[in-house]
């Protein structure tokens, strides 16, 4: 793919919307860990943090492109991404991810690391998979919109609290991805272009319309058992 491309300017926004749907909880992950700092440690522990994190980020989707590129790998790839991306529909804990806020810059920019590095696995999968292995595309990516997460977060949360439509098409864009990336696996990607080429065009809408149709009907389901829940309470505390 050159820049010239329609292809690669799909791909390239392919890549910036994933980074950006799944790196709010990595955004949010840096301002707790620097939240008990005194304010001018806040600003160093998330710049030294933020930029050691981008380069672990980078490595790590490197890795995985490469890694994409053996048999079985990207089949196992897409059934990940299509459960990261029905998860990202269901309803949330509340909670703040176990992270704590850290007394040293250091300690700080250590947690932010560790963090990073569990919550970023979707992420470095979903991103490895949109750019297809071209690495001109990966790096362009990553470099457009990891600055726009990280200084971009708040602005981002709040926009998704407003309009949840916004994860929903974000789930989406990951079984978009997901069937793309099952179909071009080095096991089936020659018999499917042989025999069956019509699906580079069925499988990412079937993986859109399976994710998104997944998720509503489970968060439903576990909307309506927090409902229960509740309802039993309230009537356990009149009687």
């Amino acid at each position: 793919m050159s820049f010239g491309d329609t292809a690669f300017w799909v791909a390239l926004l392919q890549i910036i919307g994933v980074n950006i749907v799944l790196s709010g909880d990595n955004a949010v992950v840096i301002a707790l860990a620097a939240r008990s700092l005194p304010p001018k440690q806040q600003k160093a522990a998330v710049m030294w943090g933020s930029g050691a994190a981008v380069i672990m980020r980078i490595v790590l989707t490197i890795i995985a492109v490469e890694m994409l590129k053996w048999p079985y790998l990207k089949l196992i790839g897409a059934v990940l991404l299509l459960w990261i991306a029905v998860k990202l529909l269901l309803p949330e804990d509340g909670g703040e991810d176990g992270i704590q806020a850290s007394g040293s810059m250091a300690a700080a920019i250590k947690t932010i690391l560790i963090a990073d590095l569990v919550m970023s696995l979707d992420n470095v999968i979903a991103v490895a998979a949109a750019a297809k292995g071209s690495m001109v595309l990966l790096i362009a990516g990553l470099a457009i919109s990891i600055p726009l997460v990280i200084f971009g977060s708040t602005l981002l949360l709040k926009l998704m609290d407003r309009y949840p439509v916004i994860i929903t098409i974000g789930a989406a864009l990951l079984g978009w991805v997901a069937g793309e990336m099952a179909i071009t696996d080095p096991l089936v990607k020659d018999w499917v272009n042989d025999n069956m080429a019509w699906l580079h065009y069925v499988a990412p809408a079937a993986g859109a319309i399976f994710v998104v149709g997944l998720g509503r009907f489970l968060a439903a389901k576990a909307g309506g058992e927090h409902k229960e829940v509740v309802d039993l309470a309230s009537g356990d505390q009149k009687s």
